[in-house]
Parts: C-alpha cells; structure tokens; sequence
C-alpha cells in the first residue's frame, strides 16, 4: 500500500526513542506509518531531505498567542509552521473569564496545535502595564479549576507569575491560589520567576510535576546564590519532580547565569521561547533561533532536540502522541539544517554572544501536510507587522532589544 508521503535520506533524531541515524520517513493518513534506513514501498510524494536534520515536531512550551485580546498576543500559526514547531502551549493569557475568546478565535481556526496554561487571574495577561495580581481578588481558584475541568483537551494547567510587579504585596498568595486551582483538576502550575518574591519561598510550594519558567532569567531572585552557584532549594526542586524550563522572552534570559548554570551541570528541561509582541522581533524571533543559542553554549544537538521535544510532550503528559516519532503517532515532524557561519545572539539584557552554527528551518511537517518558510513568508510578515504596531500602541519600547541578525 502506498504512503501519502515520504521524507527521504535525513538524519533522524528522535530521542523518544534512542535513534539518531540516517533514514526514512513515511507517512499515511496524517501519522507516522513507518521509519527504515530506506523504504522500499511507493509514496504518492516523495521529498529529499538529504543532509538535513528530521525530528519530532518541535514543542514550545510558552509563548503568548492571544493576538488581538491582550497587548502580549501575537499571531504565530504561520510563524510556527515556518519554524518547525507544531504544538504551541500559551502561558496564561486568558483567565477564566476570557478563556471561551481563546478558544474560539485562536484554537479553533489554527493549523498548529495551540493548547494553553489558564492564568489564575481572571483577567488574565490583558496587557504590560498592569500587574494582574496586585488585586488578589483577581485570584480565582474556583471559576479557574472549572473552565479547565471543562475544556481539558485544551487547558494544560494554571499560570501564575511571582514578581514584585505582579503581585504586589502578596507575596506567594497568588501561587498559593493556583496550586488550590491546579489541585481541584489534578493538572500542573507553571510559575514564572522573577525579582521581588524570594525563589526559595516559591520553590517550597512546587510539586512533582509543576514548572518554574524563566530558569535563566537575571533580573533577581534567579537560580545562582551569591556565591555563584545554583541554590541547593532548585536542586531540591528538580529532585522531588518540578520542571524547569527556559522561557526566553524580553526580559527573563541572561547569557551570564544560563553560561553559568550550563557550566555547572544545571540544564533546563525544557528550551521554549516566551514569543510576544515585546520579544518576537528581537531577541526571540523564533524557538530554532532561541535553541541555537544553547546549542552554542555547547548543548549537543540531541539534547536540543530532546528539550524541545520529548521532554515537553512528557511535561504535559502527551509523550505518547507528540514530541516522538513513533509509528502511529500525529506525523508532526521538523526538518532542519545546520548552517555554519558567523552569528551574533543577544539576551533579554543586551548581552551579545558570537556563535558558529544556527538551526535553520527547512520544512514542517503538520498532521501529515507540508509546509516550507517560503511559501508562508507573507503571512509571517504579516505576523511581525501586527507585532510592531502593538509595541506602538502600548507605547512600551524593546529597551535593550536589537534587531541583530546574522553578520558574516
């Protein structure tokens, strides 16, 4: 029996299961039908992909995609698909008050899969002005719990995020309030960590399961105690379950404290880009830029693949239907290249770091149907255009945000 499509002659790594060979890919009705070091059977197409990198669909964890609602909101399917990520988790731009919006208007209508955390304010992340928990009314555990009991194929947890700015004088009162929401419907929290609220108190809280994001974030009350090491508190996180994941975004990634945290052996478990209006420009642009970071940090490329991957699916226990390669599962794959040259990077603060090698997309594959950056450059372009005109709107500069690209 013919396959639909075949990609043909990539090096395939898949760490769900251990492989990182030469091969092929097959796929029949929008899932992975087989994988051999070459396929003999006939495909309605077959696509070359010699000397490129094929992979599980990429996961980004967080990101902000509640375009038009929120002053954080951008509109990514296209991006995604032009990128080689196929699932998209948004860290808690609705509450429950405006979570039926989001799913109407961006779950429903996108090619990518789009799931999202719901934020433990019922106003959610409405714009960059306003800490939405300084109000604690704000904090509804019980309306939060049933709008995700009511909607689970789509809601992956409660978001909380622990800054002074955020919350004002309530210290973990509002993280308090989401694992009470979390606990209702047996999911997960995912806090964001930042200056204001001391790490330690928040990391006491966590349980198996629950994510701190913005790992290498330095604006204070990070990971690194002083003297420069990562606090004995995260290790006791990570050992009794709690994730801990990159979350780059405007203002939460510091070149000296992930340098830091990688030289001593502290890796994220999860890379993801915190893509909104305010980052997406610079210094984000997108989850292979964000990753190529890493990778000249001196991750290998399996490790990168395996954050951006296996290891989400299995933070939101789907390990069994994305993030893998494994027959019969959704045929969302990413095909990329190494490109070697001169690239300059920059962090949230300024910070700039030369790299030699950048993951660059090739193609995407989504439920089983293909998609190349080219043909979706317009509507990305349309993606940075509505971004910029936010950024005028609020009137919120990028501060320290360059529009640095490749130099050679």
């Amino acid at each position: 029996m013919a396959f639909d499509l075949v990609l043909s002659g990539a090096t395939i790594v898949d760490p769900s299961q251990q492989k990182n060979e030469k091969g092929d890919v097959a796929i029949r009705n929008g899932r992975i039908a087989e994988i051999s070091d070459h396929l003999e059977a006939g495909a309605h197409r077959t696509i070359d992909v010699t000397g490129k990198y094929l992979t599980p669909g990429w996961i980004d964890l967080h990101a902000h995609v509640y375009a038009g609602a929120t002053t954080f909101g951008i509109k990514a399917d296209a991006l995604c698909l032009a990128t080689g990520v196929t699932t998209i988790v948004d860290a808690g731009s609705p509450g429950w008050t405006n979570l039926r919006g989001f799913l109407e208007y961006i779950i429903e209508p996108s090619r990518t899969e789009v799931l999202t955390f719901v934020h433990i304010s019922s106003i959610g992340l409405l714009n960059a002005m306003r800490g939405e928990m300084e109000d604690i009314k704000n904090a509804d555990p019980e309306h939060t719990a049933r709008v995700i009991s009511m909607w689970p194929q789509h809601c992956v947890g409660v978001k909380v995020r622990q800054g002074v700015f955020q919350v004002g004088s309530h210290g973990v009162e509002p993280l308090r309030r989401a694992i009470e929401a979390a606990e209702m419907v047996d999911t997960r929290v995912m806090v964001h960590i930042d200056k204001g609220v001391a790490l330690p108190s928040i990391l006491e809280l966590l349980r198996p399961g629950d994510i701190v994001t913005h790992c290498y974030q330095g604006k204070g009350d990070h990971i690194l105690g002083d003297d420069d090491r990562v606090i004995p508190e995260v290790y006791e996180a990570r050992d009794r379950g709690v994730f801990f994941d990159l979350g780059h975004g405007a203002g939460s990634f510091h070149y000296g404290i992930a340098k830091r945290a990688v030289e001593l052996g502290f890796l994220s478990d999860v890379i993801s880009t915190d893509l909104h209006v305010y980052s997406l420009k610079s210094p984000v642009y997108s989850l292979p830029e964000t990753a190529s970071k890493l990778l000249n940090m001196g991750l290998d490329l399996e490790e990168i693949v395996r954050q951006t991957t296996v290891s989400p699916a299995g933070v939101l226990n789907r390990s069994n239907d994305i993030g893998t390669l494994r027959t019969g599962s959704v045929a969302d794959i990413a095909v990329f290249g190494l490109e070697e040259g001169r690239f300059i990077f920059t962090d949230a603060h300024g910070r700039q770091e030369a790299g030699e090698r950048m993951i660059t997309p090739h193609l995407t594959v989504r439920e089983g149907q293909v998609y190349y950056p080219d043909d979706l450059k317009d509507e990305v372009a349309e993606t940075l255009s509505r971004a910029e005109e936010m950024v005028g709107i609020t009137g919120v500069p990028y501060g320290a945000i360059r529009d640095i690209r490749k130099v050679r």
